[in-house]
């Protein structure tokens, strides 16, 4: 596998390892199962063997990360991802049966569907999650029997270089191959005619990911993110889901494509439930500063944009709850550690209601009636995430009946995401196409039919073969009757 460090890196030089994986995959095929499994295996033993270096490549390009946090989020769910699809993918691989239509299955005639690899799937990873997002699709890429080539994020640069480093001592640049560099970079990389192109990261770059990835007419999978709302419903455990989407909110300091955005709860309900969030953030993170378990914003520019966003929301009149535990001077520290921050009385004209926060920031509205949450939900552009906290089935329903949103936990936040067998993806501007799983290897494949034609002249007997008589009209008046 070669190594790809340089920023000026060239287009051509792209192309080269395409024209090599494309050129090594038609060679191959069929690609034996036993082939992508020993793929997998050695994706798997890239991260193992190099867990503790990965863990400190990302705590360092954040500024700090948590290790346990990084171990679960970014280590164990690769190599748990890679344990499902290794079990289940000789069953997701195998030809499914269809039917025909009467009479041509009693004459002989078969159909079925064979899931046979694209070719070459490109995979433009986020920073977010460096080593989950750009290696859990290229599990499903690998079962499916393609080649892979992945651009990582300049944003954790030593993560990525790191994994350029070690790709060559598991892989060919025929199979996987890294690339790191600045914007060029990944605008010369969305350009390639790949057979896929998978991109996980900010809604407004996914319009040029699109756009380029249009010029070959290649097939895309836009993971992107949004506003994904947390509604608490009036029969919910108010502490409970307190804890929850403080959880889901601090987990990574918010930096999450799925972290619930905003919280919508019952008008009366608004001060419990802060408070309920208060209590929580401190139970979990006593201290922020040198707590080990908190992870600090990834870099300055955003660190910038979350801090303007609290600007702006104090001028145009909402309530800053600053969230700080152990009474911490963030101001004179050393550091991109940034405290909860709960907004109250926020308005759509805020930038913290427009944009996806993607920080330690959470905005509260409150609600008379469900319906009135349910409508503004509807009224934005569809999130990639929903929650729903309550114990009413009806109300529950109610929610998930009404909005459409990616994806949805009950009475929780993130974990959908977790579940190896659930479609991860988007809807609209939160994206397109899924994959996890099942529909990851379906993702990454192409469904070719295949019909097989008995040895009866069904043409000749069906009256399709000209000049056409008495049997093609016969057939024509037959399939005309409703």
């Amino acid at each position: 596998m070669a190594t790809m460090t340089d920023a000026a890196l060239k287009a051509d030089q792209l192309t080269e390892v395409l024209d090599r994986q494309k050129a090594a995959f038609l060679a191959e095929l069929p690609v034996p199962m036993a082939v992508r499994k020993d793929r997998i295996k050695r994706l798997m033993k890239l991260v193992h063997d190099n867990a503790d270096a990965l863990v400190a490549a990302m705590s360092e390009d954040f500024g700090h990360r948590s290790a346990e946090q990084s171990k679960m989020t970014d280590i164990v769910s690769v190599l748990n991802c890679a344990r499902h699809t290794l079990k289940h993918m000789d069953s997701w691989a195998k030809p499914e049966k269809r039917s025909v239509q009467f009479p041509l299955g009693l004459l002989g005639a078969r159909a079925r569907v064979e899931y046979q690899p694209l070719g070459v799937v490109g995979i433009i990873a986020p920073w977010n999650f460096p080593i989950q997002l750009c290696l859990t699709p290229a599990i499903g890429a690998l079962a499916a029997g393609n080649r892979v080539m992945i651009k990582n994020s300049e944003y954790t640069e030593k993560t990525s270089n790191l994994l350029a480093e070690l790709g060559p001592q598991f892989f060919d640049a025929s199979e996987v191959a890294f690339f790191t560099g600045g914007p060029d970079v990944g605008q010369a990389f969305s350009e390639l005619p790949f057979n896929h192109l998978l991109f996980t990261g900010a809604t407004s770059v996914g319009h040029h990911i699109m756009r380029a990835a249009a010029k070959n007419l290649v097939p895309i999978t836009l993971e992107l993110g949004g506003k994904s709302p947390a509604i608490i419903g009036r029969g919910a455990d108010k502490a409970k889901a307190a804890q929850r989407v403080t959880m889901g909110k601090m987990l990574n300091a918010g930096q999450i494509c799925i972290a619930p955005d905003y919280l919508y709860v019952p008008r009366e309900d608004e001060s419990e439930i802060i408070e309920n969030i208060k209590q929580s953030a401190g139970t979990l993170y006593p201290t922020l500063l040198t707590n080990d378990d908190y992870t600090a914003v990834v870099n300055e520019r955003h660190h910038q944009r979350l801090t303007g966003y609290l600007d702006d929301a104090r001028e145009k009149g909402a309530e800053v709850i600053e969230v700080n535990p152990g009474n911490e001077d963030f101001k004179s520290a050393n550091s991109r550690k940034m405290p909860l921050h709960i907004l109250r009385n926020v308005t759509d004209d805020m930038k913290v209601m427009q944009d996806e926060i993607f920080g330690p920031i959470l905005p509260v509205k409150t609600y008379t009636t469900v319906d009135e949450a349910i409508d503004y939900v509807n009224g934005r552009d569809r999130p990639l995430a929903l929650y729903y906290f309550g114990e009413d089935g009806d109300e529950a329903r109610k929610v998930t009946d009404r909005t459409v949103s990616g994806g949805v936990t009950l009475n929780d936040t993130i974990f959908h995401v977790a579940m190896e067998d659930l479609p991860f993806g988007g809807v609209g501007p939160s994206g397109m196409g899924a994959y996890h799983g099942l529909d990851g290897f379906r993702t990454f494949s192409h469904a070719k039919s295949i019909y097989s034609q008995p040895r009866i002249d069904v043409a000749k007997l069906g009256g399709f073969l000209p000049p056409y008589g008495d049997a093609t009209k016969k057939a024509i008046a037959r399939d005309l009757k409703l």
